[in-house]
């Protein structure tokens, strides 16, 4: 992921450069999207194309960045103590905003949560969960936060790929259960 940018001339071309990725997206793989085909419809040159982002692998992940922190907020999005049989609203929106825009996340991120946004994802999930544990006194900070983020990016990408069938509804309130039973979890 990209800084955010201080100069405005440099988001606003970060910003044409996602958006022109995305809409490439929609008619074929990324895969299949060019460098040219990029910085044609960003109305950008290719020189300026290699000054923000090292490749498309670089431009996708931060054109993609948006759903680690939404995945990141939903997920922290309760207060008080979680029902399992209700996930907050915020994860609901997550998924269901998820579904229409697919493609282009499951492209980097493979089944089981692998892949340039599966590590980005993985990171900062990771780092919000062990600070929260941490914050709260709750017991092993570093297990928990791992078990958490790897299970949540494993069943998102899985899901993605579909290879598991369900609903956007019924993806986020399973997810929720396990993770909150995982929060529950005594250790010996």
């Amino acid at each position: 992921m990209t800084a955010v940018p201080t100069d405005p001339r440099t988001a606003r071309t970060q910003a044409k450069l996602r958006r022109a990725l995305l809409e490439e997206c929609t008619h074929g793989p990324l895969a299949e999207v060019s460098v040219t085909a990029v910085v044609r419809r960003a109305g950008v040159g290719r020189a300026t194309f290699y000054l923000h982002y090292g490749d498309l692998e670089a431009l996708a992940v931060d054109a993609c960045a948006d759903i680690v922190r939404e995945a990141v907020e939903a997920l922290h999005a309760w207060r008080g103590t979680p029902d399992p049989g209700t996930p907050p609203p915020a994860l609901l929106t997550f998924f269901d905003g998820l579904a229409s825009q697919a493609a282009p996340y499951r492209e980097l991120l493979s089944p089981g949560g692998s892949g340039p946004l599966g590590h980005v994802l993985h990171r900062d999930l990771r780092a919000r969960s062990h600070t929260e544990r941490a914050l709260a006194g709750a017991p092993a900070p570093d297990l928990f936060a791992s078990a958490v983020a790897a299970t949540f990016v494993g069943v998102l990408a899985d899901w993605l790929h579909g290879l598991i069938e369900a609903t956007p509804a019924q993806i986020a309130r399973w997810i929720w259960r396990l993770l909150v039973h995982l929060h529950r979890t005594p250790l010996p």
